[in-house]
């Protein structure tokens, strides 16, 4: 569930050729989570876009960060508030998912439990567009196509991708239930 109302967008979505800052400015972000949570940060990972070298993408970085229970906001949520992080979505039917958002740079912090099917596709996702540069380009191209299209939320394009992302996690292995 959202906290507030979903944004609508004030303009295009802008998708940016591959940035080398990116992977430096989610070192960063790391760096603020840990010093923030300690033990508490189970694993951080660069996902999404900007963590794939070569990969057009929005200028937001994505990091999944696990923890022990994502449902015990007070253990963490405290301590990301205070590094600047912001509470945006909670999804209590999905993973038990909470995204908080990071500014300069924009930052989607995706907090899943250990284990979370979830968190283990944009692993395997992210590593197969690193080592298939076919399916990266590919995919960039239907960001760029998507981004083109007259869009009143963020969810659309994100809605927008599934079929080539589905496909793409398909080529990499994983198979429908």
């Amino acid at each position: 569930m959202m906290i507030g109302a979903p944004n609508r967008l004030t303009g295009p979505v802008v998708i940016h050729d591959y940035d080398p800052s990116w992977p430096l400015l989610y070192e960063r972000e790391q760096e603020r989570i840990r010093a923030a949570l300690g033990p508490l940060a189970l694993a951080v990972e660069h996902v999404g876009s900007t963590s794939v070298p070569g990969l057009a993408a929005k200028f937001l970085i994505d990091v999944d960060l696990i923890v022990a229970d994502p449902t015990d906001e007070d253990a963490y949520v405290p301590a990301l508030v205070a590094a600047g992080y912001v509470l945006r979505v909670r999804e209590p039917d999905w993973y038990e998912h909470r995204l908080l958002k990071g500014f300069a740079p924009e930052v989607n912090l995706h907090v899943f439990g250990p284990d979370c099917d979830e968190h283990l596709r944009h692993l395997i996702f992210r590593d197969w567009l690193r080592s298939h540069p076919e399916d990266r380009d590919r995919y960039a191209a239907e960001k760029r196509r998507i981004a083109a299209l007259p869009l009143e939320f963020m969810a659309q394009y994100a809605d927008q991708k599934t079929d080539v992302v589905v496909d793409i996690l398909r080529r990499a292995g994983l198979t429908a239930r």
